[in-house]
């Protein structure tokens, strides 16, 4: 598995995380995740959270 689908898999596992924990949209999860980067969780949550919340 290259470095890029290794990269794609994880982002894909963090947005569904996002997606189930906040019920916010894939597509928010990855603009989050891309803004802030996979390594950040608690900002990701928190951030997901105040948009759920809109």
């Amino acid at each position: 598995m290259s470095k890029h689908s290794e990269l794609e898999a994880a982002k894909e596992k963090h947005v569904n995380w996002l997606v189930d924990r906040t019920g916010i949209t894939h597509s928010q999860a990855r603009e989050l995740i891309d803004l802030l980067g996979l390594a950040n969780l608690p900002s990701l949550v928190r951030e997901a959270i105040l948009l759920a919340k809109k």
